[in-house]
């Protein structure tokens, strides 16, 4: 059961702003982000003291690191990172890992449906082959002509994704 609490209302706002704005525009803006982010360890100074700041900042840190690499790898969006930072600011750190694998795994899922409606899904799987065999020949990076920016394919606005990851984090509670 979800408990309704101001962080809880907090956090799931945020996420509603971010699919909208995901979906309506394909950028999650920076005021969302950041302003979240700020408020919660705010929010976490006033009611937690210097604890409260710190374990803020470690869910902000958390979030950010965990999506950072999909980023680094051309794969991810920038704002999909700030938005999972923002939402462990506002969590903490062990919340932020439950918030990202539940993101994951709904994005998996999601990512499958899309390429399926959009008649991707073999495309997408030589995709895969090829960034392996990218990476083991050629180290991690980013695989020219399938990174966000230089691929043609079917995009997933991952605001989505995240707000399901949240949401079943708040409820497995």
């Amino acid at each position: 059961m979800i408990v309704f609490d101001f962080p809880t209302i907090a956090v799931l706002g945020v996420a509603c702003v971010a699919v909208f704005f995901d979906v309506r525009d394909r950028r999650i803006p920076n005021l969302l982000t950041f302003g979240a982010a700020l408020a919660a360890v705010a929010y976490a100074g006033v009611y937690g003291g210097w604890t409260g700041i710190g374990t803020s900042a470690a869910g902000w840190l958390a979030g950010a690191a965990l999506f950072f690499p999909f980023f680094a790898l051309g794969g991810m969006g920038a704002g999909d990172v700030k938005l999972l930072a923002a939402l462990g600011a506002w969590l903490g750190p062990g919340e932020s890992v439950w918030v990202a694998m539940f993101a994951a795994m709904s994005g998996g899922v999601l990512g499958l449906l899309v390429a399926l409606a959009r008649g991707y899904l073999a495309t997408a799987v030589a995709n895969v082959w090829l960034m392996l065999m990218h990476w083991r020949t050629q180290g991690l990076g980013p695989v020219p002509g399938v990174t966000l920016n230089d691929s043609k394919s079917p995009r997933l606005a991952y605001a989505i994704p995240i707000a399901i990851g949240l949401v079943c984090t708040l409820w497995r509670h």
